[in-house]
């Protein structure tokens, strides 16, 4: 290596490297050069007395937030929940019945409303859509994000054979059941639109 000498040495957890430029300068280096020496984070002691890792952080201010949106499909048909508590889609920009209130219920965890319908969007355990009365645990929605920009609504309670449920129309407008969705599917695509 051209007369370059590395040293490496484990002294008390602590890793000591020594790039010199002749041997003789190995012997010359005092003992606090080269020395890796970790700092603390400055503040208090964790349970094992040494620093304090990471803290945790909190997402209590994205809880009930609510947005008032039309969700846009990709087959180009707007979500609706009627007053009969159907869920399909329409090409009308103006029906009232596309206005949908989407609240956080938790972190990545929303609930869809109907604005006018008073119905929740909700996904039974068979992965029918259908328009609930009460909010319940059918209603509650994993929103994702994909990489085409679009989101991606899946049922949070109910799966079929592990894989995910997910809402979804066809290109007729009608409800697509969870059982046959997938997230690479553009059925299950959705654009917010502010309302």
């Amino acid at each position: 290596m051209n007369g370059w000498l590395f040293a490496y040495k484990v002294n008390s957890y602590r890793l000591r490297l020594t790039i010199p430029w002749s041997r003789r300068a190995l012997q010359n280096i005092s003992e606090s050069e080269g020395v890796y020496k970790p700092r603390a984070t400055g503040g208090p002691p964790g349970r094992t007395g040494g620093p304090q890792g990471r803290h945790v952080r909190s997402y209590n201010h994205l809880q009930g937030d609510i947005r008032r949106r039309k969700l846009f499909s990709f087959q180009k048909f707007f979500l609706r929940i009627d007053k009969n508590g159907r869920v399909n889609g329409t090409k009308s920009k103006d029906d009232p019945l596309s206005i949908l209130e989407i609240t956080s219920v938790d972190v990545g965890v929303v609930a869809i409303k109907g604005l006018n319908s008073n119905y929740y969007l909700a996904i039974s355990r068979k992965g029918e859509l259908y328009g609930a009365r009460e909010f319940g645990i059918d209603c509650t929605l994993k929103e994702r994000i994909e990489e085409n920009g679009y989101n991606t609504y899946a049922s949070a309670e109910w799966k079929n054979k592990k894989r995910q449920m997910f809402v979804g129309l066809n290109i007729h407008g009608r409800p697509v059941r969870g059982k046959r969705t997938r997230r690479k599917n553009t059925a299950t695509h959705f654009l917010p639109i502010m309302a």
